[in-house]
């Protein structure tokens, strides 16, 4: 029977069913090349831990805990991370493919989006206050009520944000970026 508690261990190319079950927690842990695909994470805990090149395309990550995790080149789309705890959430993702995730109401201050694919994810009442989104594909990405101050969008783009629906102060954006924060009025930008 595997040890409710996890730490400092590499797990390569696993599938879900060697890593669940009630209660379970890893702390400093690497995940390395694993297909936790359609997985049910229900209640497990993850502290300080990364995953690279995995899949967790449609896992239920129900009652899951995310603490300062990092995901770097993994397959994320459907997740729906507003299911998941909310105590000391913190997730980190770079070169990942994140389409039609959910984040509806997270807190994830500081957090770090970087040469993502995120079409259609949900960050619905988020707060995501200086977090940076680096060289991101926002197309069709839900912002509403969204938290966005100090926020660095300037290199992402296809993104539409209403200013008058979200707090943007002190974000920065660039030039590029204003057709999607004008979008609501219906005006032609050249140049």
């Amino acid at each position: 029977m595997q040890p409710q508690h996890q730490e400092d261990q590499t797990f390569t190319k696993i599938i879900a069913d060697q890593i669940t079950g009630h209660n379970r927690t890893y702390e400093n842990c690497r995940f390395i090349n694993c297909d936790f695909s359609y997985a049910n994470l229900y209640s497990l805990v993850f502290t300080d831990c990364t995953f690279e090149d995995c899949n967790l395309s449609l896992a239920d990550v129900s009652s899951a805990g995310f603490q300062n995790i990092n995901f770097i080149h993994c397959k994320l789309s459907g997740v729906n991370f507003s299911k998941s705890i909310d105590f000391l959430f913190e997730v980190h993702f770079e070169n990942c493919i994140l389409d039609n995730a959910v984040f509806y109401k997270k807190k994830n201050k500081k957090s770090r989006f970087s040469d993502c694919s995120m079409v259609e994810t949900d960050f619905t009442e988020c707060d995501l206050t200086d977090t940076k989104f680096i060289n991101c594909n926002l197309n069709r990405a839900f912002f509403s009520r969204t938290i966005l101050k100090g926020a660095d969008l300037r290199t992402s783009y296809n993104f539409t944000i209403d200013p008058d629906d979200n707090q943007l102060k002190k974000a920065q954006f660039s030039v590029h970026g204003l057709p999607g924060l004008l979008s609501k009025y219906d005006i032609k930008i050249e140049g």
